[in-house]
């Protein structure tokens, strides 16, 4: 990768972000705090090269968001951010935070001026275009708490040893015809790859296929307790160990983290075209 004077760029790592270290709150807007990471190394870890066996969305609920009217009245909002998974880069949650305290002190418009302001500075921290919206104060009471759907995992009465990585974990029955199940856990743990701070998450299944072995996929869903990595290659990784090691006809893996910082990214990743797109809900621990 070069500048157009063909100066050589270093893509930014993980361990160069804003994560783990002392950072002020800005006193005046500042986009350049964003810090955009390449989607693409992540992906070579999990065997991912060439046509991408998937597509998807990171949903992002920001629940601090605060301006200034023109008369300089704070305004709050809540910010659902949506963007595609084929996008260049993720972008680092802290840095996130730390660019949307920094319209704290700003004067805006209106909330419209707000998202198109936003709109531009993360579509190009992502690398492509984003979808924004807001929900004002007047509509807080329209979110609803709703927990997602599906046969419980957790119920399973089993016992866990294994908190390491084991993708030899999951498992099928060929021998029986191929089901169609939503399967759901709440019981995700994974870990901040520059912090090692632990990241909380409920996860849902849904596949078409041979059954998988439900206590194989709980025991490797509860093998992610001391994985350190981002949301997203999490959810990347569940998708694919499952698609190589179940070969299910169709596969969508759907995880909804709780927030950090006052921020939940919540990634989906499907080989579907008849997966839904996911409506803005929140469960009981976000």
């Amino acid at each position: 990768m070069t500048t157009s004077d063909d100066t050589p760029v270093t893509p930014n790592t993980p361990e160069s972000s804003p994560l783990g270290k002392r950072a002020e709150a800005s006193a005046s807007y500042d986009p350049a705090v964003l810090y955009p990471i390449p989607r693409q190394p992540m992906r070579e870890e999990l065997g991912i090269t060439g046509t991408i066996p998937f597509y998807g969305l990171d949903i992002w609920n920001a629940y601090e968001l605060s301006w200034l009217n023109m008369r300089g009245k704070p305004q709050i909002a809540i910010m659902n951010l949506t963007v595609s998974s084929d996008s260049p880069n993720i972008v680092e949650s802290k840095s996130m935070k730390l660019y949307l305290n920094s319209l704290a002190q700003m004067q805006l418009a209106d909330a419209d001026a707000v998202i198109a302001l936003l709109r531009v500075d993360l579509s190009d921290a992502f690398g492509s275009p984003v979808a924004v919206t807001l929900i004002q104060q007047p509509d807080f009471k329209s979110i609803e708490l709703e927990e997602l759907e599906g046969l419980l995992l957790d119920r399973l009465d089993i016992e866990a040893t294994q908190y390491a990585l084991d993708p030899s974990l999951l498992t099928t029955d060929t021998e029986e015809p191929p089901v169609e199940e939503k399967l759901v856990s709440h019981i995700l743990k994974t870990n901040c790859p520059v912090t090692g701070q632990p990241d909380w998450g409920s996860i849902q299944i849904h596949y078409v296929g041979h059954a998988i072995n439900q206590e194989g996929l709980l025991k490797y869903l509860i093998s992610y307790r001391e994985q350190q990595e981002f949301h997203e290659q999490c959810v990347e990784r569940i998708f694919m160990d499952i698609l190589k090691a179940c070969r299910p006809q169709s596969l969508t893996v759907y995880a909804r983290y709780t927030r950090r910082g006052g921020i939940s990214i919540n990634p989906l990743r499907s080989n579907t075209s008849s997966g839904k797109r996911p409506i803005f809900i929140r469960n009981a621990r976000q």
